[in-house]
């Protein structure tokens, strides 16, 4: 595929992180508060100017949910179309009106990576649970995710991409006790896109269930969660589906605004045109990444007897009720 106008309009939007990192920088050791106050500006007005103009997008404040759980404060949080204004400035955010949610660094450490992760389970934990199909049982009214200008592994033989990874993946298994705990956004704007995605395994009794099957999923992979890595290569690592097609194309912000289209179209229908355009040019690129296999007991009672019975659908755009999400 050639490059497609939408790609420049991404790469530009991405020009202008990179300049600002390299802007605010400069002035981070006199002020390093204000430093990251404009890195995180910088990530809000980046989701103003490509999010649909009815959200709400402000900076710096905590999530309270309906049993009084207070989070940590959050970088960026888009606000549902109907929040009441009067409550805009309060920095106490209500969970039912939050869409999404993002911690912002301006160089990225491992200790970072797990701190979101960490605080990203506490938050869904204590949200109200959801029932009545795979994908609400299996994904978040919240999204999370933890945005970077650039990283701390800037040496020759440093492995950024490897190195983010285990520290998502330690984290993961550390602080994930469901798939709905896990973050769902990890972006790094000059290196990668980590997007979460999940699969619901289904039934012995259908055809392809296997031998072969049982060896990559196990008697009781009833379900996967896995970050699938967008970006740029890395030494190491080069087996992996990088494609030559995409390198003079492909940006790690794409892949977040795509990611993010298709995550807020599940409640925004109005998004899902622009989604399938994204998908369409190729705007989330290539990538790879290593699963989390969950047994059957993730699900609620009466999901658990129909994905064990193989009555789900597949291939359908945002179908609750699909094998992938």
């Amino acid at each position: 595929m050639k490059q497609h106008d939408i790609h420049d309009f991404v790469i530009s939007s991405q020009k202008d992180i990179e300049q600002e990192y390299a802007r605010i920088r400069k002035r981070a050791p006199e002020d390093p508060g204000t430093a990251g106050d404009q890195g995180e500006e910088n990530w809000a007005s980046l989701l103003r100017s490509w999010l649909p103009s009815y959200f709400q997008i402000v900076t710096k404040g905590r999530i309270i949910t309906e049993s009084g759980y207070t989070s940590p404060q959050i970088d960026v949080l888009v606000l549902h179309p109907s929040y009441p204004r009067i409550l805009l400035d309060k920095k106490l955010y209500m969970s039912g009106g939050v869409a999404a949610a993002f911690e912002c660094k301006l160089t990225l450490t491992a200790k970072h990576v797990k701190t979101a992760v960490q605080t990203c389970a506490e938050i869904r934990r204590n949200l109200p649970k959801r029932k009545g199909s795979p994908y609400k049982e299996l994904t978040s009214t919240i999204i999370y995710g933890l945005l970077a200008h650039s990283h701390s592994w800037k040496s020759q033989r440093s492995r950024p991409i490897k190195n983010i990874e285990t520290a998502l993946m330690e984290a993961d298994e550390k602080y994930a006790r469901h798939p709905i705990e896990c973050m769902d956004l990890l972006t790094v704007a000059d290196l990668a896109t980590w997007i979460m995605m999940k699969d619901t395994y289904t039934s012995p009794k259908l055809p392809y269930y296997n031998e072969e099957f049982i060896r990559l999923y196990g008697p009781n992979g009833y379900a996967s969660s896995g970050f699938v890595c967008c970006g740029k290569g890395d030494p190491g690592i080069e087996t992996r589906a990088w494609h030559e097609i995409q390198k003079d194309y492909f940006s790690p912000l794409g892949v977040l605004l795509s990611g993010l289209f298709s995550r807020l179209a599940w409640s925004w229908p109005d998004m899902r045109p622009i989604e399938e355009y994204f998908r369409k040019v190729n705007l989330m690129g290539r990538g790879g990444g290593v699963s989390r296999l969950w047994g059957l007991e993730i699900y609620s009672d009466e999901i658990q007897d129909r994905v064990y019975n193989g009555r789900l659908s597949n291939g359908i755009p945002f179908d609750e009720w699909s094998v992938a999400f």
